[in-house]
């Protein structure tokens, strides 16, 4: 099995964060092949980024970017750069409270959550990284969520008082990825 993942948005929505607790997890805790490949844009916050995360029960050569199986975007522009390499039968995870209108491919699965709202009304925008992982590993499983909180607890182990909130993200996040199971 192998699985590539894009994720994709702009500088502040944690969109690499979420890419290295995915990688990092599958690395540190299971025997899985990993690759992680970062890609910032020349502007730092507000700013495009975007990350390959590539897991394989064989070795793995190089994360092309070219064919995804799944698909993260957090606003329009990232839609609209990366959905032509969303594989057909693929799945396209987005950010519902700022990816707006229609998406036009019949051939893919469209799993919609309003992170950004939703971290929001945690109060603190910085998890909606963590909400939009939960919804994805709820959705896929590609990774037993307990690996991926358990990294994500222990990179945040030196601000514990950032684990509760994140441990109610990324709870939030798996609650709808299984959710929109089919």
């Amino acid at each position: 099995m192998e699985t590539n993942l894009c994720v994709a948005g702009f500088g502040g929505q944690g969109v690499m964060t979420l890419g290295k607790f995915l990688a990092d997890a599958t690395c540190n805790s299971t025997d899985k092949n990993v690759t992680f490949f970062p890609s910032y844009g020349a502007e730092q916050r507000g700013g495009t980024a975007n990350c390959f995360v590539v897991i394989s029960d064989e070795p793995i050569g190089a994360p092309l970017g070219d064919v995804m199986d799944d698909l993260i975007v957090m606003n329009g522009a990232s839609l609209n750069k990366f959905l032509k390499t969303l594989r057909s039968g693929g799945t396209l995870f987005i950010n519902s409270s700022i990816v707006k209108g229609e998406i036009d491919r019949k051939d893919i699965t469209v799993v919609s959550a309003p992170v950004t709202e939703l971290a929001l009304e945690m109060g603190n925008a910085k998890v909606l990284n963590v909400i939009m992982l939960g919804v994805y590993v709820g959705y896929t499983e590609v990774i037993a969520p307990e690996i991926v909180w358990n990294t994500i607890e222990h990179k945040l182990a030196k601000k514990a008082k950032l684990l509760p909130l994140n441990r109610q993200a990324f709870e939030k996040g798996l609650e709808i990825g299984r959710s929109q199971k089919i």
